[in-house]
C-alpha cells in the first residue's frame, strides 16, 4: 500500500486489516495502524524503499499523491518507478485516480467520458492513465485504475485531510464557525466517502476482470453543497450557519500568496456547475459498497470528535 498516511491509502490499509488480509503500508508520518499491518516509515519516491515495500506484494495499490505544485516533476518518474517495482515483484496494480482528465462535460461523467482537460493538470492526469494503461496493454504489469471524485470521511493517519469537505465544511463547523463551498452552493456535486473508497477498492484488487479498465467508484446520491453542509451541522447538533462560497475571483485573489488556492482556478468548474460521476458500470458488474451521506456524515462526525480528543 502507497501513500498510506493519506485518505484513499489509509482506508484499503484499513479495509484490508479489516478483512484479515496482511497487509504492507507505506507512508512519511509516524502514525499507527490495526495489527497486522506491517507499516514502514518512507517515501514512495526513493527507488530502493519502493522496491523493498513492494516484494512479495501480491497487489500493490498506488493512493499517493504529492502538492499541486509537484506534480509534473513528480508523478510521471513515480508512476514509471512503481510500474517497474510492480513488474519486478509480479503484482498486480490498483491506481486510485480523480476525475480531472475530463474537463467540464454535460450530464453525468462515465468511463468513455471524451478526455477534454481544459488545463495542465487534467491533461498530466490524461497522461498517466496512458502510462498506467499501456503497460497492462504491453503485458508489463496488470493494472487497473479507481476514479472518484471529491473525498470525505473520518479524520485518518493522524490528519484531517486536506479535502474540500474537510478544511471548508467539517473543521469550521466543529469550531462553531460558518462553513462553506467552492462555486455554488446549490449544483449538484458528486462526494466519495472515504471508508466506502477503501472498500470497493479492495474489490477491484480481488477480480481480475478489474484489470485493463477504467472504474469509477460508487458514491452516494449527487448533494449540493448547501444539503450537504445542512447534514454536517445538524449531526453535530447545531444551527446551521454558511457562509458566502468561495467564488473564481476569491480564489484569484487568494492564489496571489498560495499556488496551491491558485491551482484550484482550474478545476473550479466542477462546483460551478452540475458534476455527477456515473459508476453504473462498477455496479453493474461488482455491486459496490454505498453508505447514504446521512449514515457518512454521522460517522465522520463522530470520528472528528474523537480525533479532536
Amino acid at each position: 500500500m502507497l501513500g498510506a498516511t493519506g485518505g484513499a491509502g489509509s482506508a484499503v490499509v484499513r479495509e484490508l486489516a479489516a478483512r484479515g488480509f496482511p497487509a504492507r503500508a507505506l507512508g512519511r508520518k509516524d502514525v499507527q495502524f490495526p495489527d497486522g499491518v506491517d507499516y514502514v516509515r518512507g517515501d514512495a519516491t526513493d527507488r530502493s524503499t519502493l522496491r523493498r515495500v513492494c516484494k512479495g506484494a501480491a497487489v500493490v495499490y498506488h493512493c499517493v499523491n504529492v502538492p499541486y505544485a509537484q506534480w509534473e516533476q513528480t508523478l510521471p518518474q513515480l508512476a514509471r518507478e512503481i510500474l517497474e517495482a510492480c513488474a519486478e515483484a509480479g503484482a498486480r496494480l490498483v491506481v486510485m485516480d480523480n476525475l480531472y482528465m475530463y474537463g467540464p462535460a454535460e450530464g453525468p461523467i462515465t468511463e468513455e467520458t471524451p478526455r477534454r482537460a481544459v488545463g495542465p493538470k487534467g491533461r498530466l492526469r490524461a497522461q498517466l492513465e496512458e502510462t498506467f494503461l499501456n503497460a497492462h496493454r504491453e503485458r508489463k504489469v496488470d493494472v487497473c485504475i479507481a476514479r472518484a471524485s471529491d473525498f470525505y470521511g473520518p479524520p485518518s493517519a493522524g490528519s484531517k485531510g486536506n479535502n474540500v469537505a474537510a478544511q471548508l465544511v467539517f473543521e469550521p463547523a466543529m469550531a462553531g464557525k460558518p462553513a462553506t463551498w467552492l462555486g455554488s452552493l446549490d449544483a449538484p456535486h458528486t462526494l466519495a466517502y472515504l471508508p466506502d473508497v477503501g472498500r470497493n477498492l479492495v474489490t477491484l484488487a480481488e477480480s481480475a476482470r478489474a484489470f485493463g479498465e477504467v472504474w469509477h467508484l460508487p458514491a452516494a446520491e449527487p448533494i449540493t453543497g448547501r444539503e450537504f453542509i445542512r447534514l454536517v451541522f445538524e449531526a453535530i447538533g447545531r444551527l446551521t450557519r454558511i457562509g458566502r462560497p468561495v467564488s473564481r475571483w476569491m480564489l484569484s485573489l487568494a492564489g496571489l500568496f498560495s499556488r496551491d488556492l491558485r491551482e484550484i482556478g482550474e478545476v473550479l468548474y466542477q462546483f460551478e456547475r452540475p458534476f455527477v460521476v456515473d459508476a453504473s458500470k462498477f455496479q453493474r458488474t461488482f455491486g459496490g459498497h454505498v453508505t447514504p451521506h446521512q449514515q457518512a456524515i454521522r460517522e465522520t462526525v463522530a470520528a472528528w470528535r474523537g480525533w479532536q480528543g
